[in-house]
Formats: C-alpha cells, sequence, structure tokens
C-alpha cells in the first residue's frame, strides 16, 4: 500500500494480513520511483497495480491557479503513468499483469467548479486507453473504473449527514469489481466500467 502520508495505511495494515505500508507522493516522480523501487526489492515483481491517487480543486476557470491545475494533473495524470512506468517491463517480460486505474465521472464531462479536476481525470482517462491499446497485445491489461458517488466512509458520512444510505458506494463493493477485473479472461477484457449507487442522478 503506498500513500503520501502512510498514517491510515499503517492503521489499515494491522488488519490486512502480509500488508506492507510505503511512503509515496503520487505528485512526485522521485517519490513514485523510489517507492517501487522499495517494493521490488522487498516483495518482488508486481502482478497488479492500483492506481487510485486522485485530487483536485472545486474552483471555476476563473478562480483556478495554475498551480492547483498543475498539482490536479500531477496527482491523476503523472502520477498515473510513472507508476505504471515502475510495472510496465516486468510484465512484458512475464506476458501478464494488470493495471486498474481508479478515475472519475468527471473523465467524461466538465461541470463549472471541476476545471481542474475534470481536466486532469480527462487525461488520465486518455492515458489510460492508449496504454490499454499498446500493452493490450503484450498481455498487460489495463482497465479503468469510473467511480461516480460519494464513498461510503466515515468522512464523507459526516460531509454529508442528511445523504440516504442508498446513494453511498460501498467501498468493499468497489473492490469486489476491481478484483473481478484482474479474473478477467484474456478474450473478454474490460477497459473501461462504471460504478454507481442506483439511486444517484448522472
Amino acid at each position: 500500500m503506498l500513500s503520501r502520508s502512510t498514517a491510515f495505511s499503517d492503521e489499515l495494515s494491522d488488519d490486512l494480513r502480509s500488508a506492507r505500508v510505503y511512503q509515496c507522493d503520487a505528485s512526485d516522480p522521485v517519490s513514485v520511483e523510489r517507492a517501487f523501487s522499495l517494493v521490488r526489492a522487498e516483495l518482488g515483481e508486481v502482478d497488479v497495480l492500483i492506481y487510485n491517487a486522485g485530487s483536485g480543486s472545486w474552483q471555476t476557470v476563473e478562480d483556478i491557479t495554475p498551480e492547483d491545475f498543475e498539482h490536479s494533473w500531477r496527482v491523476n495524470a503523472l502520477g498515473a503513468l510513472v507508476s505504471s512506468q515502475q510495472v510496465i517491463p516486468d510484465m512484458k517480460e512475464r506476458g501478464s499483469g494488470q493495471i486498474i486505474i481508479v478515475g472519475a465521472t468527471a473523465s467524461l464531462r466538465g461541470r463549472a467548479k471541476t476545471t481542474g479536476f475534470a481536466a486532469a481525470k480527462a487525461a488520465q482517462r486518455s492515458l489510460a486507453q492508449s496504454m490499454a491499446r499498446h500493452l493490450g497485445p503484450q498481455g498487460v491489461h489495463v482497465s479503468l473504473l469510473i467511480v461516480d458517488g460519494v464513498i461510503d466512509i466515515p468522512r464523507t458520512r459526516k460531509m454529508f449527514p442528511e445523504r440516504p444510505d442508498e446513494l453511498f458506494l460501498n467501498p468493499d463493493d468497489i473492490a469486489a469489481t476491481a478484483l473481478f477485473l484482474t479474473r478477467q479472461p484474456r478474450n473478454a477484457w474490460t477497459f473501461e466500467v462504471d460504478l454507481r449507487p442506483s439511486a444517484e442522478n448522472w
């Protein structure tokens, strides 16, 4: 488990047998390369990469700063690129591997206050599609998991106390879909799958 701040990951690792935690800032290529070097040295080659880093500033095109715009792009798109580059050589050599990039519906359309986030997620989606087309014939399955909705975790429950239960996405169910993607036969690979609550207005 790679994360910018390891406090939550350390706590989570207590419940996950054999889990290892590594510090990694997805917006910094040097940090990403260092983390994956440690992973390879301590755990070996990566079979499955799930890129779930995400960041955005909720501002209009008139309000957003170039720094905020760039940061969103660095986390969502550049981080996905550099992380994937760390695992692709070994996957290609084996002729197998899974790269799942967790995206957002913002990659499909921009709303007024998603200037930085939507642009970054759109770049991420196009990157994933390019990777899938290039790497698929070489045995590496690249897929995009678009999550549309609010994740059911304590922080979001506090943010949306009046939101009904049916409008929250269960993390375990999202994980089950990611696991399914890693087990698909090569003759029926999925590139893009959307996940949203049945009651979500999309």
